[in-house]
């Protein structure tokens, strides 16, 4: 038996096979197209084809046909986050029971989620949230229930705040760019209506639980406690306010400003740009815009200065009832090889215990001798030729007397004025010393005659300057010279308080290649004492060795007393004052004060004129410079030498120093002057090995010197190789034209007679009419007959014709000469 026989029941029609619904056999449409407008930066657009695809999903209904499952799909696609079924739980359920099913899991997962951000609301809140809990059950048992229509209203009510702060929430993020949405108009309830709700609410927030409540997010919680804070903080600020007192120095920083008071820099940016000042936290403000930020922000203010660093350096004055004898500070001053130093020799070789010291080291420019009475006598010795007159101006601001030592045979001479002058400046008293007395030429009595044309009166002539006849050749009177400086200084009654912190002047200052920085000072108030902290200057140490002028080692010195101490950081100037500080610190702060000040007078003195004048004259080659390097073995020459080198030039060509300093030439000095095309000065110190290596091999000029008027004398010289040479005009001679030919190709030519000099080929003329000068130019030809010659010599007859210039007459002289160079020198 077939299938087909096997499906027709007995006894009955045989069933055709046919559809269960009526209609035409088809497959629907999957597919749902439409088009939607893209929007672009810039106000760009573009349409764009879109087809949304639907899944189809059939199942066995209830009456054994196939039904298409829809509200179980889309149930299933609203819930996100439910677990699925498993497929033998979920088969034998019809639509309606799938459904059912499906609400009942989305309830569950919602009480959850309300669950857990009820009891994240409460733990921030601090909350007990079970008393909460028994809380609103007691209220609601003592209410009437209310109906499900009220129920469902007072859910939708409690979701719609919800749904309309994440839909504000999320409107962000959901606008297109390029297009500007426009605000909804805000509706104003009246006054005793309750307030309308805005938004959407589904059906399933609506029939929701009745115990759901809208809460807050943890975000928006958290910003409302910072707030709270804030506003707190703000208020307690305020009821608390600190008014500080306010240092403003002479320039401070925004930021600095902002953290003397307290307060932010932005609070600072805003209160000048109030004033209208456009600044930032890292700019300088000067002590007025300070002070008048200061007082906005309601604190008060302390001016200072950058230089009160140094009140209260000098100390009070002293008692005179503390003050001591010291020994009088005598410099002896002169021209050059007037016998100073032979007249130091000499007296030096009346000090007793001179003898056994034997003599004076060469670099300390002060010393001091005693006498067998056991008074004693402090010198400066002071160079003297020109270059040192700043050395003589410093030796005479800090001496007590000043020996005036001049030559019997020479007289006054240009240091010798120099240093009256230097003398009057100072108020010091002047005692002459005549030397060389015992010289056959000498002339007293000339000297004390050309002493008067100074101010100078002496004695024997009826003034108050004394003077003493000497020869430190044969040690004349040397002694009676001792005697009237020790009385010109009981005079003066020379006196000074030991007990207290040390000052004075710098003397001398040198690098010692195995001890360091050495200085000669000259102790003036106080006593130094080894481990004191001094200020130099510029510089500052700790006196970690001092000698006296024999090299003995000593402790302590004492008011008018000479001492070479150990132990400072830098080499200090020649003249520069010293005073001896409490602490390290104060020294380090007092040093860096003057070194910046230092600095700033060092840049407003490197501006020579514009820019545009400099690029103007090194375009015209006028701008010439010498650049030199200047290493010299102590500070008072280096300052010497420095200072006469900058005295040299003029407008065309000047001298540089680009580097001074004490001590050898090293490599450093050697790259500079590489660098610049320098030339390197050594005075009286030479180049390392390395240094000379190095010079050689990048060809740096090394010269040394020994004596200062060879250094002088050689930079005048190449100064003057680059200056322009002068033309200077030479007269040859002249001739009188006695008649005027008319030559074929040639032109006008005189024929002339030499009447002085010579006339030659080549040279400059000019022509001459009643003794005016009508043209200037040059011979063209020359000729004597028919030949040409070179010259043509006085008492002769030639023949000449100018350069491009043809009036010439009979009677017109010719004056003939010749332009040389010759080269200029510098004053």
């Amino acid at each position: 038996m077939t299938e087909q026989q096997k499906e027709v029941p007995e006894g009955g029609e045989r069933k055709s096979l046919r559809l269960s619904r009526p209609g035409r056999l088809e497959i629907k449409k999957t597919v749902e197209a439409g088009q939607v407008r893209q929007s672009f930066p810039h106000g760009r657009t573009k349409t764009v084809q879109v087809e949304v695809k639907k899944k189809r999903t059939f199942a066995l209904g209830a009456g054994g046909g196939m039904t298409e499952v829809v509200a179980g799909a889309e149930a299933a696609k609203a819930v996100e986050g439910t677990p699925m079924l498993g497929a033998d739980a979920i088969d034998h359920l019809t639509v309606g029971e799938r459904a059912t099913r499906l609400k009942a899991l989305e309830e569950a997962r919602r009480d959850d989620e309300l669950r857990r951000v009820t009891e994240a609301d409460a733990l921030l809140r601090g909350v007990d949230l079970a008393e909460e809990r028994a809380a609103e059950a007691a209220a609601a048992s003592q209410s009437a229930p209310p109906t499900d229509v009220e129920a469902a209203v007072a859910r939708a009510a409690r979701a719609l705040p919800k749904v309309e702060a994440e839909e504000e929430e999320e409107a962000p993020t959901r606008r297109r760019p390029g297009k500007t949405t426009l605000a909804k108009p805000i509706s104003i309830a009246r006054r005793g209506e309750p307030r309308r709700r805005a938004g959407k609410i589904t059906v399933t927030q609506a029939l929701g639980d009745a115990d759901e409540e809208r809460m807050r997010s943890l975000a928006s919680v958290r910003r409302a406690r910072e707030k709270e804070k804030q506003r707190a903080q703000e208020l307690r600020s305020e009821g608390q306010k600190v008014i500080r007192d306010v240092v403003v120095p002479e320039s401070i920083t925004v930021q600095e400003l902002a953290n003397r008071m307290a307060v932010r820099g932005a609070d600072v940016i805003k209160s000048l740009m109030k004033a209208g000042i456009m600044a930032n936290v890292n700019q300088s403000l000067d002590p007025e815009t300070a002070e008048l930020v200061v007082i906005e922000f309601g604190h008060r203010v302390r001016r200072v200065s950058a230089a009160d660093v140094e009140m209260g350096l000098a100390g009070d004055t002293d008692d005179p009832a503390t003050l001591s004898p010291r020994p009088p500070v005598v410099t002896v001053m002169g021209h050059v090889d007037h016998g100073k130093t032979s007249l130091l020799d000499a007296i030096r070789q009346t000090d007793v215990a001179g003898h056994e010291a034997g003599g004076i080291t060469q670099h300390i420019g002060a010393y001091q001798v005693t006498r067998p009475s056991g008074q004693r006598i402090t010198f400066i010795d002071t160079p003297g030729h020109a270059a040192f007159s700043q050395m003589r101006a410093r030796g005479a601001n800090v001496t007590d007397i000043i020996v005036l030592v001049v030559a019997a045979d020479d007289g006054i001479m240009p240091q010798t004025v120099e240093a009256i002058n230097h003398a009057k400046a100072a108020g010091a008293p002047i005692i002459v010393a005549i030397n060389k007395v015992d010289k056959p030429d000498a002339k007293p009595e000339r000297v004390r005659q050309e002493m008067l044309q100074h101010g100078l009166v002496v004695e024997a002539m009826g003034g108050d300057v004394l003077d003493v006849e000497v020869s430190a050749k044969t040690r004349q009177n040397i002694e009676k010279l001792e005697e009237i400086i020790l009385l010109q200084a009981e005079i003066l009654d020379l006196r000074a308080n030991p007990n207290r912190p040390a000052s004075g002047r710098v003397i001398e200052a040198r690098l010692d290649r195995g001890r360091g920085v050495v200085a000669t000072l000259l102790v003036q108030r106080g006593t130094l004492n080894v481990g004191d902290n001094l200020v130099c200057g510029k510089e500052w140490g700790r006196v970690r060795a001092m000698l006296d002028d024999r090299g003995g080692a000593i402790t302590a010195v004492g008011p008018g007393t000479p001492a070479e101490i150990v132990g400072l950081q830098a080499i200090p100037l020649a003249g520069d004052d010293f005073v001896v500080v409490e602490s390290e610190s104060r020294a380090r702060e007092i040093t860096e004060f003057r070194r910046s000040r230092e600095r700033e007078r060092d840049a407003a003195a490197a501006v020579r004129g514009t820019m545009e004048q400099q690029f103007s004259k090194m375009a015209a080659g006028e701008a010439k410079e010498v650049a030199v390097v200047l290493k010299s073995d102590v500070q008072g020459s280096l300052e010497a030498i420095g200072d006469s080198l900058s005295r040299l030039g003029d407008e065309e060509a000047a001298m540089r120093v680009l580097h001074a300093g004490v001590g050898g030439i090293n490599e450093s000095d050697v790259t500079l002057a590489r660098a610049s095309s320098a030339i390197i000065i050594g005075f009286n110190v030479r180049a390392n090995p390395q240094a000379r290596e190095m010079a050689k091999r990048d060809g740096v000029d090394i010269r040394y010197y020994s004596i200062i008027y060879n250094v002088v004398d050689d930079m005048k010289a190449i100064l003057s190789g680059m200056l322009k040479p002068i033309l200077r005009e030479k007269f040859l001679g002249n001739a009188a034209i006695r008649e005027v030919f008319t030559i074929t190709k040639v032109g006008r030519v005189a024929g002339c007679m030499v009447t002085e000099g010579q006339v030659k080929r080549g040279a400059k003329v000019r022509l001459l009419r009643d003794n005016v000068v009508i043209h200037e130019g040059s011979l063209r030809t020359l000729k004597r007959f028919k030949d040409e010659v070179r010259d043509v010599k006085e008492g002769y007859e030639c023949g000449m014709a100018f350069e491009n210039y043809q009036d010439i007459q009979p009677g017109d002289v010719i004056e003939c000469f010749e332009l040389e160079q010759v080269a200029r020198v510098l004053a």
